[in-house]
């Protein structure tokens, strides 16, 4: 007889419930990975469910898991294809009496779910779904997923004031034998999954390497090595850099990096080094990644409807033209565009640019908030479900307005982080460099700027930024003038 292990968005020895309940059988356990094929399928918009740069991401996960296994005494079966006609295979031919998975949350994966247990259904075979996507166990939460409290406020007192948080699920020192396989399966190539030579994107810098030896490496650089959760609070408004923010959420996307992981680090930190509001700040991020988790568990699939959780009644555009221009990053508005420019070649986005951009796609283009949270699906490396599509949803139909030109301004007036990503405005000195069109073309030629785009429209809500701007730029150009004399 032999344990099934399956994995999914759990990629990680350490802390993993599901391993846990996997050993304690007491059979040889079996742990496959399957490559859904649908995962990276063409969507209407003509571009990806999942992305190159995302595939990439997953596939060193994967590498890095099958590393750890090893050393371990076991080994990782990778499959290209759906889990619900690959596992009977394998609980077929290995005689499994047990099939163990982590619970998921959204409708395409409970429906796989669902289709793994229909297959499964003649099969003598226990399947144990098992909790484990958040920091706060769902079995301990003072409420039920359906009496989720609606503002995020809420729901953190209820939550923290009731809760405790579990202990850390000891790492296995050694993994039980796996079943004899003369073939366990490769990393497959991104033409395996339908990619073509033109999306197989290579990145000028390769900032972000998956798997769970890097994600616990990253965890301890940012705590214990720089000591940055001491700063967290003050820095994780800016773009520009690895230390502004921990960076933990691509590992953690993917299961590399466990919450509870990251929640006893910064306890550990708080009596080792320092506690403060930059301390609790981290912690409030993990919570408020709970939230969006049970939020979805209360809304189900009105989280992807046009008017979002609340039944919002807007009218969206659906203008291709203007949504080329914001994902390419060629809007004409410097902050919007640096952002997007850093998250295709990156496959990552700093908090500030997200909530901007989302902004400048629905409130100012007003496309379809639904375009924009697929693009973000489509490229992000921390794309978590949950996360993505509320954070989208209150983007577009909950919260106020965000001003971008007055957004780069408060975050960017010199214009560092924009030049960074935006070779055409290299030489445009800030603040102008927040608002380009404001140039006279001989400014533009003397600055090498004419090949940057001119915004579609210059919007009244802009006009107090743009004015700021403008006064700055020449109050400076003035003093320039008046040194040279």
């Amino acid at each position: 007889m032999t344990t099934i292990y399956w994995l999914r968005n759990d990629l990680r020895l350490h802390d993993n419930e599901c391993l846990q309940k996997a050993i304690s059988t007491g059979q040889p356990v079996l742990l496959v990975y399957c490559y859904d094929p649908r995962h990276f399928e063409m969507l209407p918009l003509k571009f990806r469910k999942s992305g190159y740069l995302r595939f990439n991401f997953l596939c060193e996960s994967l590498k890095d898991l099958r590393k750890s296994c090893k050393q371990k005494g076991s080994n990782l079966l990778l499959h290209i294809g759906k889990p619900e006609e690959v596992l009977p295979l394998l609980v077929e031919q290995h005689k499994a009496n047990h099939l163990i998975f982590q619970k998921e949350i959204a409708s395409e994966e409970l429906t796989v779910e669902n289709n793994v247990e229909k297959a499964l259904v003649d099969f003598d075979c226990n399947i144990t779904a098992v909790w484990g996507k958040t920091l706060y166990h769902i079995e301990d939460a003072p409420f039920s997923p359906k009496k989720t409290p609606l503002t995020s406020k809420s729901f953190r007192l209820k939550l923290t004031k009731n809760t405790e948080v579990r202990p850390l699920i000891v790492t296995p020192e050694k993994l039980p034998a796996s079943p004899y396989l003369r073939e366990w399966g490769v990393i497959p190539k991104a033409a395996d999954l339908g990619f073509t030579k033109s999306e197989m994107q290579k990145p000028k810098q390769q900032v972000y390497i998956g798997g769970e030896s890097n994600g616990l490496e990253r965890l301890q650089y940012y705590s214990f090595e720089k000591e940055q959760l001491t700063s967290y609070r003050w820095t994780r408004n800016r773009s520009l850099g690895l230390d502004y923010s921990s960076k933990f959420s691509p590992w953690m996307a993917v299961g590399a990096l466990s919450p509870r992981q990251i929640y006893w680090t910064v306890k550990k930190y708080e009596e080792e080094i320092k506690k403060n509001a930059s301390t609790w700040w981290m912690i409030f991020e993990i919570v408020w990644r709970d939230y969006f988790k049970y939020l979805a568990l209360r809304f189900d699939d009105k989280m992807f409807y046009k008017g979002g959780i609340r039944d919002r009644k807007t009218e969206w555009k659906s203008d291709f033209a203007l949504f080329e221009k914001w994902k390419t990053g060629h809007t004409g508005i410097p902050f919007v565009d640096a952002h997007i420019r850093e998250l295709n070649e990156t496959g990552f986005m700093s908090n500030r640019g997200r909530v901007n951009c989302a902004s400048f796609l629905t409130r100012d283009y007003q496309i379809d908030w639904r375009w924009g949270a697929a693009w973000f699906e489509h490229k992000l490396l921390d794309y978590d479900v949950c996360s993505n599509w509320l954070n989208w949803n209150t983007q577009a139909t909950e919260i106020w307005y965000t001003n971008p030109v007055n957004q780069g301004i408060k975050y960017d007036k010199t214009g560092i982080y924009v030049r960074e990503w935006i070779d055409e405005l290299t030489n445009v000195p800030g603040p102008i460099i927040q608002a380009p069109w404001l140039l006279s073309a001989s400014e533009k030629e003397q600055f090498s700027a004419g090949s940057y785009p001119e915004p579609v429209e210059i919007y009244k809500k802009w006009t107090r930024a743009i004015n700021r701007i403008q006064k700055a730029y020449q109050e400076a150009s003035e003093k320039d003038l008046g040194e040279s004399k």
